[in-house]
């Protein structure tokens, strides 16, 4: 299978390779950037994500690819969709737009760059989802902020308690918007 590619101004986002595991690490899992995740992560958490990303792109033609810069080849996070996999949630099997950034390229427009390209794709590759999501943690500011950027709505009715955390643990609750084909 070709590597899938999609490039923006100043960004390639494309499928993982192995080789990508150590460089991702390294520039992403941060304790700024793993805060609303559930905090740093070891080695095989990032192999194993690697490899169902691998799976999911080869399955359903798409996943989070790994987001690129174009400048220097350095490789700056995650961007892309794939199906909410938490089944007895709201979001499950839903599509769902994800993004991870490294902190060093906050604020510089480069995770909109990423999710607008996204959602274009989206929009022209999976014509029958009629929206696309995007979740988070209510105290992630910076991530719903971008949500409504995007053009995304609240969709309370969509919450839930994220089955990865127990219940009254500050990232159980996540808040979900959402993106309708007509927006």
């Amino acid at each position: 299978m070709a590597e899938f590619r999609l490039e923006t101004d100043r960004l390639i986002l494309r499928t993982w390779r192995e080789s990508d595991v150590d460089p991702f690490m390294r520039n992403l899992d941060t304790d700024e950037v793993m805060r609303w995740l559930g905090g740093r992560q070891p080695r095989t958490h990032y192999a194993d994500f690697q490899q169902r990303m691998d799976r999911a792109q080869q399955e359903l033609g798409h996943c989070y690819w790994i987001m690129e810069g174009k400048a220097d080849g350095a490789i700056l996070g995650f961007c892309g969709p794939r199906r909410g996999r938490h089944p007895g949630t709201p979001i499950y099997g839903e599509l769902e737009l994800g993004w991870r950034l490294c902190a060093s390229h906050w604020g510089l427009g480069y995770a909109k760059e990423a999710a607008l390209a996204t959602i274009a794709w989206c929009r022209t590759n999976r014509p029958q989802d009629g929206r696309i999501i995007a979740y988070t943690v209510p105290t992630n500011v910076a991530s719903w902020g971008l949500m409504r950027a995007l053009g995304m709505d609240r969709r309370e009715e969509m919450d839930f308690d994220h089955p990865a955390f127990p219940v009254g643990h500050p990232l159980c609750r996540h808040i979900v918007y959402a993106l309708d084909r007509t927006a």
